[in-house]
């Protein structure tokens, strides 16, 4: 039977068809770079202090109303106490001063009992200074972020699994409508458990559009454009996005505001159901052939070639070596023995590089002292690393980059600990390095992924290897917190975890230079557990990635 590939190779690579898809499934994933960091302003806490009643207070006593702590070397103002009122009240009436006649230290203090003032110099308001999340309510701001990464998680996985059972289509369409309806319901929320329970649903759409995306245009496009789309083209998508949103937020300070400006793409995305194809490669896996030539020569229609008179001859709807009366699930992942060791070394690879990637894009909030200054520096570094990324994919066997990558990550974070404090910039450009790595290593594996697994399980593979990662995007705000008992905890655990990762994917089988698996007999033929250094002679030769010879 022929391979997918050389039954459509009269349609080119690069026809009006192909650039179509290509263009708008990489436009469609803009509104997911946006939306996914978007709660790094909607959640971030303004300075604030203890609301002062208008009361008859000299400026002298409102100016020293509120204690002054000292917090990590310095000195400022208490954000959760104040001096009782009524005391402050009656010194001020009396006549005293502060510091001269009153010693404020044997002041006796209270809580913010009226409330919050919050500073408006970064934002006119947020979810924090909307619901009053701060002091004794202050678990709830990380839990907000937690909530939306638990949505992330909930919806890689069923997305997989919808869509290897429904279609790419029809999940990637419903995704990006899930993402749109709740980032606009959640401008409204009257309460901060409502938006909880939003951003949630918001988050489930979020990279589940993107992975359905993703699936979708490597399974339509095919040779060195299939190679582009997956490695710089969605990705720099998302990567424009990640940058748009800081110059998003500076111009709307207001949360609310901001909720409604990411809700609105989705709208203008809707005549994309017109435009953009089902897969032809899945419809063939469930046996709709004729749907499957139907698309194809709608194609070649576009790209004014002549088809043949029988486009899929060896395709027959109960082909054994098809198996699409067999629905595949999340078990065949682990059913074999080949299959399961696949499946568990790349889940531990992708845990690693998602608690690296998200642990350092949190921890950018350092580099400058303006948020979104910050947002854009951590969001530019990403563009050199897809376009690595790219050059990756195109010259380099996968599993050599995977290790080589992780190594290098996970080395440049071991040293951030050697620098000294005098060196600060170093020690940055050691974390933006691991940064750009980690980054490449992600976008690699989204590509790496989907070549070893067959396309009736393709996409279920993605979805469940992605919500094992975005268990590390859980943990991460919480692994930044260890630096409390040691600064450089952090950077050890994330770069052990790169190194482990690294020795494990030797086991992983290659890909690089070898058609799609149309189905698991074809996967489980291709894995091989001996060592990598011992590979057939003709694997050596130089193969452009998965290139139909024309």
């Amino acid at each position: 039977m022929k391979d997918y590939d050389e039954s459509t190779a009269f349609l080119g690579q690069w026809g009006r068809f192909q650039q179509v898809v290509f263009f708008l499934l990489c436009a469609s994933i803009v509104p997911n770079g946006v939306g996914v960091f978007s709660v790094v302003f909607l959640t971030d806490i303004p300075r604030h202090h203890c609301l002062i009643p208008e009361e008859n207070l000299t400026q002298d006593w409102r100016d020293a109303i509120i204690p002054i702590e000292v917090v990590n070397g310095k000195q400022e103002q208490s954000r959760c106490s104040r001096y009782r009122l009524d005391v402050v009240r009656n010194l001020s009436a009396q006549g005293f001063i502060p510091g001269r006649d009153v010693n404020l230290t044997e002041l006796e203090q209270e809580g913010c009992v009226d409330g919050w003032s919050y500073s408006k110099d970064i934002y006119q308001s947020t979810v924090v200074s909307e619901f009053d999340l701060v002091c004794s309510e202050q678990w709830k701001q990380p839990f907000t972020s937690t909530a939306c990464f638990l949505g992330i998680l909930v919806g890689s996985f069923i997305s997989g699994q919808l869509s290897d059972r429904f279609g790419r289509k029809p999940v990637f369409f419903a995704t990006m409508a899930v993402q749109t309806i709740f980032s606009f319901c959640q401008a409204f929320s009257p309460s901060w458990t409502v938006f909880t329970i939003l951003i949630f649903f918001n988050g489930l759409g979020q990279i589940s559009n993107y992975v359905s995306g993703f699936v979708l245009g490597t399974e339509i496009l095919t040779g060195d454009v299939r190679l582009i789309f997956s490695s710089m083209g969605v990705c720099l998508g998302f990567a424009i996005g990640y940058m748009i949103l800081p110059l998003i937020a500076f111009c709307l300070r207001d949360w609310k505001s901001l909720s409604l400006a990411i809700s609105l793409p989705g709208v203008l995305y809707i005549p994309l159901w017109w435009l953009i194809p089902e897969s032809p490669r899945w419809l063939l896996s469930q046996g709709r052939v004729e749907e499957a030539e139907a698309i194809v020569r709608k194609a070649a229609k576009t790209n004014r070639v002549e088809a043949p008179t029988v486009i899929f001859k060896d395709y027959r709807a109960h082909d054994d070596d098809m198996h699409p009366q067999e629905h595949l699930n999340v078990i065949s992942l682990v059913k074999t023995q080949s299959v399961r060791s696949t499946t568990v070394i790349l889940c531990l690879v992708w845990f690693s590089l998602s608690i690296g990637y998200f642990g350092l894009s949190l921890n950018t909030s350092r580099l400058h002292a303006n948020p979104y200054i910050s947002c854009f520096i951590s969001a530019a570094v990403e563009v050199p690393a897809y376009m690595f990324c790219w050059l990756t994919l195109k010259y380099f066997p996968r599993r050599l980059s995977v290790i080589c990558i992780l190594l290098l990550g996970g080395v440049s974070l071991y040293l951030i600990q050697l620098v000294p404090e005098t060196l600060s910039e170093l020690a940055v450009a050691l974390e933006m390095l691991g940064k750009l790595v980690i980054t490449n290593g992600t976008s690699l594996m989204y590509a790496y992924t989907a070549e070893l697994y067959p396309t009736v399980l393709r996409n279920t593979a993605e979805g469940v290897c992605i919500t094992v990662s975005r268990i590390g995007s859980c943990l991460a705000p919480f692994l930044l917190q260890l630096r409390e008992s040691f600064e450089y905890l952090p950077y050890i655990i994330l770069g052990t975890l790169a190194v482990v990762s690294a020795f494990a994917a030797f086991f992983l089988p290659e890909s690089f230079g070898k058609p799609l698996p149309q189905s698991i007999q074809q996967m489980q033929k291709r894995e091989s557990m001996k060592c990598p250094c011992i590979t057939r002679k003709e694997h050596l030769k130089p193969v452009v990635h998965l290139e139909s010879r024309l």
